[in-house]
């Protein structure tokens, strides 16, 4: 299996990015989850989706991140809104809960006015 990040960026405090994570190597539909490694912090789960599309996040970032899939391009989303300079961060995605799969290379996300 292959993850794949993108979407990241630089942005303005209030702005909005809409992350997007590929994944390839099987058809099957997971549980996913996005996560997020802070400049000089440990890796740490932002939001995950199961495969029936309930959801659940991080108290950080209820009420302004929704995450999102198509299982039909096997991809998931995560539009995050109202960022602030606390949400910078390399996101990544993976199977959720064990992280089973290689890590992807992420997708930068810069908060910064």
């Amino acid at each position: 299996v292959q993850l794949v990040e993108s979407g990241g960026g630089t942005v303005q405090p209030g702005g909005s990015l809409r992350l997007s994570c590929a994944v390839s190597g099987t058809s099957y539909i997971y549980a996913m989850g996005w996560s997020c490694r802070p400049p000089g912090k440990q890796r740490e789960l932002v939001a995950h989706i199961t495969s029936g599309g309930s959801t659940n996040y991080a108290d950080s970032v209820k009420g302004r991140f929704t995450i999102s899939r198509d299982n039909a391009k096997n991809t998931i989303y995560l539009q995050m809104n109202s960022l602030k300079a606390e949400d910078t961060a390399v996101y990544y995605c993976n199977r959720y809960p064990d992280n089973r799969w290689p890590w992807g290379q992420g997708t930068q996300v810069t908060v910064s006015s």
